[in-house]
């Protein structure tokens, strides 16, 4: 299997380019005032290899640590300032605005059997199997691990990566009808999500929205996974964004906490018009 190659977005004001890394390093260009000073730079980012941290999956020190604060007393003037300040949108992908289910796609290979497909993606190609993808792993090497424990579904683990555009149903068109109303009044636009680097392509390819971001950072990327704290800190690094003029909207909870952590607006994404609610709460939208 080749190695997944990135194709570089064209530079355009304020959009930051990301090529995949090289050696342990990615390296990204900016142009624009978006995000900081004017002209055009360069920076490399270290991150951390993804074989290393696959070698410790499941290892403790690797788990988020979550610390409940004391609760503040912020005056109502303090909340409406902080309130004005969001100024970007920063949005996770799958079940936000792309309808990824792995059950489109093998509803169809088990002809209807539910229960079979279920016991399939609980026992063999299991959320924790494919996270290791999302965290650097390749689908070769993941692929060949569990044919070796389940050699009489080797047809089965192969249609993950080799049909993998059929767990795409497609754009969650409420949502992408926020982000184009958002993208139409100059609001920045980010995106920070867990994706495999092999399959990210294939999005890619498919959902035009995807280009609209100025920023993308994908976990297959750099070998970190949501809700880990080093993963917000380096994708705020890499684009340098001041998380105070940030939201952040994401379909789990612990997501959203990690970017709160941060000082971003987190929104728990539950549907399209709960989410226009709350964009219309921060300012972005109007009522």
């Amino acid at each position: 299997m080749c190695s997944p190659q990135f194709r570089q977005i064209p530079d355009a004001p304020g959009r930051h380019t990301a090529l995949w890394p090289k050696d342990g390093v990615q390296f990204l260009r900016h142009s624009g005032r978006d995000s900081g000073p004017s002209g055009s730079a360069i920076a490399k980012v270290k991150v951390r290899d993804p074989l290393s941290w696959h070698n410790s999956f499941r290892a403790p020190n690797h788990s988020p640590t979550f610390v409940e604060a004391a609760p503040i007393a912020i005056g109502l003037d303090k909340i409406r300032a902080m309130i004005a300040m969001r100024s970007l949108a920063v949005f996770d992908l799958g079940g936000v605005l792309i309808d990824w289910n792995p059950r489109h796609l093998y509803r169809k290979l088990f002809d209807g059997d539910e229960k079979a497909m279920e016991h399939f993606l609980a026992t063999v190609c299991t959320p924790s199997w494919n996270a290791q993808q999302d965290a650097g792993r390749t689908f070769a090497d993941a692929c060949a691990s569990v044919r070796l424990a389940h050699p009489r579904q080797a047809r089965l683990i192969d249609a993950w990566f080799e049909r993998y555009d059929e767990m795409l149903a497609g754009p969650i068109l409420g949502t992408v009808d926020l982000l184009t109303e958002l993208r139409a009044r100059g609001v920045p636009l980010y995106a920070l999500s867990d994706w495999s680097a092999e399959t990210f392509p294939v999005a890619l390819k498919r959902f035009e929205f995807l280009q609209w971001f100025r920023g993308v950072l994908i976990s297959g990327q750099v070998g970190l996974l949501k809700p880990d704290p080093h993963f917000f800190q380096l994708f705020l690094e890499t684009f340098a964004i001041d998380p105070a003029r940030a939201i952040y909207i994401d379909d789990r909870k612990p997501n959203v906490a990690a970017a709160a952590a941060f000082g971003m607006e987190g929104i728990l994404f539950t549907d399209p018009p709960a989410l226009r609610a709350e964009l219309v709460r921060v300012g972005l939208i109007p009522g």
